[in-house]
């Protein structure tokens, strides 16, 4: 099973495709809660160079809270975190696909939910 739901947006920066993503997911009920930049953490670190790539944090307040009523501890696997990163030609955006992370819990109505919150991203990516 895939874990990610990506999109390739060729020809453009990943400044361009952060707000296009921001803008997408906000369009879809998530906000970005969280931001890590890569790039720069590999630098200050470990003095590696690498294309940029950022991760985003992002959550969906109701899906956040209907999952957390069924399993309290599915706060660990939150939020739903999306990359960005620079390759050759463009930027790829993955989301991860919730239904694929939350297969370690045995919880049918949390699969729906995970279910629910898939096709959001799915959208959202579809959108930037």
């Amino acid at each position: 099973m895939a874990y990610t739901i990506n999109r390739m947006i060729p020809d453009t920066g990943i400044d361009d495709v952060d707000t296009r993503t921001r803008e997408a997911l906000a369009d879809h009920g998530f906000g970005v809660l969280t931001e890590i930049d890569v790039k720069a953490t590999m630098k200050k670190k470990l003095d590696v160079e690498m294309p940029a790539y950022r991760i985003l944090g992002a959550c969906n307040p109701k899906m956040a809270h209907q999952a957390i009523g069924i399993e309290p501890r599915v706060g660990a696997m939150l939020p739903c975190n999306v990359i960005l990163r620079e390759v050759e030609g463009g930027v790829e955006v993955s989301a991860i696909d919730p239904v694929a992370s939350m297969q370690a819990i045995e919880n049918d109505d949390l699969t729906a939910v995970a279910g629910t919150v898939r096709d959001l991203l799915a959208k959202a990516v579809a959108a930037i």
